[in-house]
């Protein structure tokens, strides 16, 4: 039998491969940063917040809903991967999500899917 031995020239990952949060460089996503700091920095440590964000932030990207309030009409766009500050959001959730799980003890089955 013969053994077969993989070397890689190179020590970096596949040049096609991008981590999962990869951000394409642009002038429009240099302007989001600041936004995505604030997002991300945001600390989950009240549980009436906690409640808000749940509520607030869907579990599922919902599609675009269309609301009419005082007789006009607005127009809500989906909250999903096309809104660059999709994955903040989902990370705000998730903490307030565990910060009532975890800290509070709470269920929170009412929240997920």
């Amino acid at each position: 039998m013969e053994t077969i031995n993989h070397t890689h020239e190179h020590t970096h990952p596949h040049p096609n491969y991008h981590p999962p949060n990869y951000k394409k460089p642009g002038k429009f996503n240099n302007l989001l940063n600041p936004l995505r700091r604030v997002v991300d920095g945001i600390e989950v440590t009240n549980n009436r917040i906690a409640h808000l964000i749940c509520q607030t932030i869907p579990c599922c990207c919902p599609f675009e809903q269309q609301i009419k309030l005082f007789g006009r009409s607005f127009d809500i766009p989906a909250l999903c991967k096309l809104n660059p500050l999709y994955d903040e959001f989902v990370g705000l959730r998730f903490r307030a999500l565990s910060y009532l799980a975890d800290i509070c003890g709470e269920d929170v089955k009412k929240y997920i899917c």
